[in-house]
């Protein structure tokens, strides 16, 4: 018999430090008047999540309790889902959407349904669902769409098949696979629909420049976009050691996945070096510098509120806050791309 007092999900979930001081919850400010406009909320449990994975602050290798273990550089406090629900509506202004983070427990697909039909019929604020495939089925994600949400996420992050395994199925122990999470996808977009499901991906995990770019690619041909994030070692993973993939490195990759999201371009048409790093993009100088200039490749790309303008933007979740920005929340200024171009190397400093 299920104890009364356990702080579980679908009546309590945790919710990023962001958006806990979004809602007034949490006291703090936000490094040069960032702004988010996405409640970020994890589904929670006493048992935690199953899965593994070598990076994930989450991950049932990492010793402490579910509640006190961080995800994504920061802590996640747990409310309650009325208390959420009061802040959202006194803040109404600030909501242009709500994420909801799914763990690898089976539970969590029924919560799932049952938190975003609750928040869908109390406010008119669309609603993503960052997805668990391993514990899926395609029918569920028709009851997602049918309980009001209208994106989803697939975390598959890692650029190949064996980083995949390595990190996150048999090298750790861990039930996820590289096949079902891009079966995932497709289901997702066939039930979504293009550019309403898309992948999460994370450089710096031991992937050359062209295999990142071709796992985009390959997300943008089945009719997703990508969200990218740099590595970031949380402390106690087994990855806390790792160190953070150089700037340069991290920059071409963003520039790559803003063109071929965009379709400015195509891998095919990129040109490598011997190591796998980015020569060329198959355009023109002057074409480069007009999407540098334009700032929006260096922003955070993540799901869009009502508006159409990203509000799931999660600020300084893979980088501490300071001039190496490496996710801008906001658009970057002048003296930002100069930096940027510095970083490239496409200017002296």
């Amino acid at each position: 018999m299920m104890r009364s007092d356990k702080k579980e999900s679908p009546e309590y979930l945790r919710m990023s430090l962001a958006a806990a001081m979004t809602l007034g919850f949490k006291k703090g400010l936000f490094y040069r008047d960032a702004k988010l406009y996405c409640i970020n909320l994890l589904l929670t449990y006493e048992d935690g999540c199953l899965a593994k994975c070598a990076y994930c602050g989450l991950s049932g290798n990492r010793p402490g309790t579910y509640g006190e273990k961080s995800f994504i550089r920061v802590n996640w406090p747990t409310y309650s889902l009325r208390d959420i629900m009061e802040g959202i509506s006194h803040r109404r202004h600030r909501v242009k959407r709500v994420c909801i983070s799914m763990i690898t427990r089976k539970r969590a697909v029924t919560d799932t349904i049952d938190l975003c039909n609750r928040l869908r019929k109390e406010f008119d604020v669309p609603v993503s669902i960052l997805v668990s495939p391993t514990i899926l089925k395609c029918d569920d994600l028709y009851t997602f769409k049918k309980a009001g949400a209208d994106k989803i996420g697939v975390a598959v992050d890692l650029a190949t098949p064996l980083l995949f395994d390595l990190f996150r199925g048999k090298g750790v122990g861990g039930p996820h696979q590289w096949e079902r999470y891009w079966e995932c996808l497709k289901e997702g977009i066939d039930v979504f629909g293009e550019g309403n499901a898309g992948t999460h991906f994370m450089a710096g995990m031991g992937e050359t420049e062209k295999e990142m770019s071709v796992a985009i690619q390959k997300s943008r041909n089945m009719g997703g976009r990508t969200h990218l994030f740099s590595f970031f070692p949380e402390t106690g993973s087994l990855l806390e050691k790792r160190s953070i993939p150089p700037m340069e490195q991290y920059r071409r990759i963003q520039l790559a996945r803003y063109i071929i999201d965009e379709k400015l371009s195509n891998e095919n048409r990129f040109c490598y070096n011997h190591l796998g790093q980015i020569q060329n993009f198959g355009m023109t100088e002057e074409a480069i510098n007009q999407i540098i200039e334009n700032r929006e490749a260096f922003r955070t790309s993540g799901c869009s509120g009502y508006d159409g303008e990203v509000a799931c933007n999660r600020p300084f979740a893979n980088s501490r806050p300071g001039p190496d920005i490496r996710n801008y929340p906001f658009i970057p200024d002048e003296e930002d791309i100069l930096r940027i171009k510095c970083q490239m190397g496409r200017i002296s400093n």
